[in-house]
């Protein structure tokens, strides 16, 4: 009986070897119980990535955000949720990846009058000190309460548009974004990307009111050097009143308004920020820019002296616009990159443009592209170009420039190329041109 009784009791294939150690039962109980004590800090490196390693990726966020800092977690958070992962957009951290684009997401659906705006706020002190840049592509109005289908269906025309006004006000981002202290880029689209069959002007209404509270927004937002305000139908009134609070911004250095439909008067107010500002790099392409206000920031850019970069593609500054440029950059010496391209240009400014290419030496880039130049207008550049050691770029397609000429022209600007490139092949610590 005794024997029998042995054989019950004993398992033969019982070892010590299968006991957990101490240490590994406390991990899992650590695990377990993270969201009630998250005691993450006061254990040892190896014991911290454990840890990490068996964490949930669904933990609130009121949990995980200021506590744990270990990229290898915050990389599962992103790959479990968005297919396409580029680390490198986001200087390399998984966790200000995590936090930027989760925010986007809640400010792309948000519906003002329908979303909890507690919903943005209480995300603040988990992802303030993350969030360096925020790309909004569609930002939403209010849902409409009135029946539309009684308005001899104007849906399919601008007349709406003031009809609207009073009730397409978007979400103020002033408590956002002046809440973030390291916010320096921020792209905004007033608009809806995929709205199908239900389209309405009012989907794309960037208000009065949404241009005033956002210019605040902005003006109060110190550490911010980019902002994009793009596709949002934005005319000269707004501009106006975003340009004279962006004039004493400490910070800014690039500013984005194509696709808009800026004009003269709204280039007058561009001027005057160019010249009483530290920007840098102004993009206007695609706007209804014509000679006044061309001559308005040819005038800014006679006074400016930081401006490096001026795009003016798709306007119609036409050559008396043209020309006011090409003499704004006799003295200028700071820009180094211009786009005129499809601007209706033609043989007089190529001829300012001879002298400018004679005496400036700061100028890198100019793209001429689909203008009406013509065979003198090619020559006269190519006049220019004689003894310039400063330009590596010259875009002249379809320009109307005889084949020969711009055979030499390439010649010449791809010298000069060459010899940027071989200097600082020669001096690798001078900034690249």
């Amino acid at each position: 009986s005794f024997y029998t009784r042995r054989c019950i009791t004993e398992d033969p294939s019982w070892s010590l070897v299968t006991v957990p150690h101490l240490t590994e039962l406390c991990i899992q109980h650590i695990v377990h119980n993270f969201e009630k004590n998250p005691i993450l800090n006061y254990l040892l490196p190896e014991h911290q990535r454990k840890v990490v390693d068996r964490l949930s990726t669904s933990l609130p966020l009121t949990v995980t955000a200021n506590i744990v800092s270990h990229e290898d977690y915050w990389k599962r958070c992103c790959i479990e949720r968005w297919q396409v992962c580029d680390v490198s957009n986001y200087g390399n951290s998984w966790k200000r990846m995590f936090f930027e684009r989760h925010l986007e997401n809640i400010l792309k659906f948000f519906i003002p009058n329908t979303t909890d705006p507690k919903q943005v706020l209480d995300l603040i002190p988990l992802c303030k000190g993350y969030v360096r840049k925020l790309e909004i592509d569609q930002f939403l109005p209010p849902v409409r309460v009135d029946q539309k289908e009684e308005s001899n269906d104007l849906t399919d025309t601008e007349e709406d548009d003031d009809f609207s006004e009073a009730y397409t006000h978007h979400y103020d981002l002033k408590d956002l974004i002046t809440a973030l202290p390291h916010l320096e880029e921020l792209h905004l689209t007033y608009g809806v990307k995929s709205c199908g069959m239900n389209f309405e002007w009012s989907l794309f209404n960037f208000t009065e009111q949404d241009c005033s509270n956002l210019a605040a927004a902005v003006k109060m937002c110190h550490k911010l050097k980019v902002f994009k305000l793009t596709r949002s139908k934005v005319d000269d009134g707004k501009i106006k009143v975003l340009a004279r609070n962006l004039r004493d911004h400490p910070c800014l250095l690039e500013l984005d308004l194509s696709h808009n439909l800026i004009r003269d008067n709204g280039a007058q107010a561009l001027g005057k920020l160019i010249s009483h500002s530290r920007l840098e790099t102004l993009n206007l392409c695609n706007n209804q820019i014509r000679h006044l206000g061309a001559q308005a920031l040819a005038q800014g850019l006679a006074d400016s002296s930081s401006l490096t970069s001026l795009n003016l593609r798709l306007n119609f500054v036409e050559d008396k616009g043209g020309e006011a440029i090409g003499r704004a950059l006799l003295t200028n010496t700071s820009l180094k990159s211009l786009h005129l391209g499809s601007n209706n240009l033609s043989e007089p400014t190529a001829a300012v443009f001879s002298q400018v290419l004679a005496q400036n030496t700061t100028l890198r880039s100019i793209n001429f592209s689909c203008n009406h130049l013509g065979l003198n207008g090619g020559k006269q550049l190519l006049e220019g170009l004689a003894n310039n050691k400063t330009l590596t770029e010259l875009d002249l397609r379809h320009t109307e420039v005889e084949q020969e000429t711009d055979f030499l022209i390439h010649q010449i600007v791809w010298a000069n190329r060459e010899a940027v490139r071989l200097g600082s092949l020669q001096h690798p610590t001078t900034e690249p041109l």
